[in-house]
């Protein structure tokens, strides 16, 4: 026997209720909002990248945010760092302005270090080794970031970055400590 809620769908004047149909129209007119969305979150945040926050003081004109410039509270990559002077590697350094970090090989894109392998002297491969092993020291050293420095990668396949710390380049240290030249856009003799 059943209960007093129970109803008996097959009796007459008993009505059951019926979910509402879901017509194909309806479940395919929604699916041009996905892209829609997709392009608005992307504009949204080209926007917030162009958004002036506040100006920098070692640079007029320059615009200043923390999540994009890798002041020391936006600087959040880091790893313990080898040498691999030759071949692929997982965070490692190869010479003075290239490294790899997660899989990917990078060349720090605002120096020129001497060469180390090969070395066209003997003085080129001393300041070479020397700027390897500072290299190693920064980034084994905390937190950084990497910034874009214009093109994404170079003709060797290496992604073009400047690491920082506190907002300062490791560039500018190198070049500071004698170990390197500013990038003038191609490579001088060492020897």
């Amino acid at each position: 026997m059943a209960g007093p809620d129970f109803h008996y769908p097959h009796r007459r004047g008993v009505r059951r209720r019926r979910k509402p149909a879901r017509s194909r129209r309806m479940v395919g007119s929604n699916l041009w909002l996905n892209p829609v969305m997709a392009v608005a979150f992307v504009a949204a945040l080209a926007g917030f990248q162009k958004m002036p926050a506040t100006l920098a003081a070692d640079a007029p004109g320059a615009i200043a945010m923390p999540f994009l410039r890798g002041d020391a509270a936006g600087d959040v990559l880091s790893a313990r760092f080898g040498l691999c002077h030759s071949g692929g590697g997982t965070n490692c350094v190869v010479d003075g302005d290239t490294f790899w970090f997660q899989g990917e090989k990078y060349r720090i894109a605002d120096i020129d270090t001497p060469e180390t392998h090969p070395a066209r002297c003997a003085e080129e491969a001393a300041l070479g080794e020397a700027a390897t092993d500072r290299l190693q020291q920064w980034l084994n050293d905390g937190a950084f970031t990497l910034e874009s420095a214009g093109r994404d990668a170079d003709r060797y396949g290496r992604k073009l970055r400047v690491p920082t710390r506190g907002g300062e380049s490791v560039g500018t240290v190198l070049v500071d400590e004698g170990l390197a030249r500013p990038w003038e856009g191609r490579r001088r003799p060492w020897c």
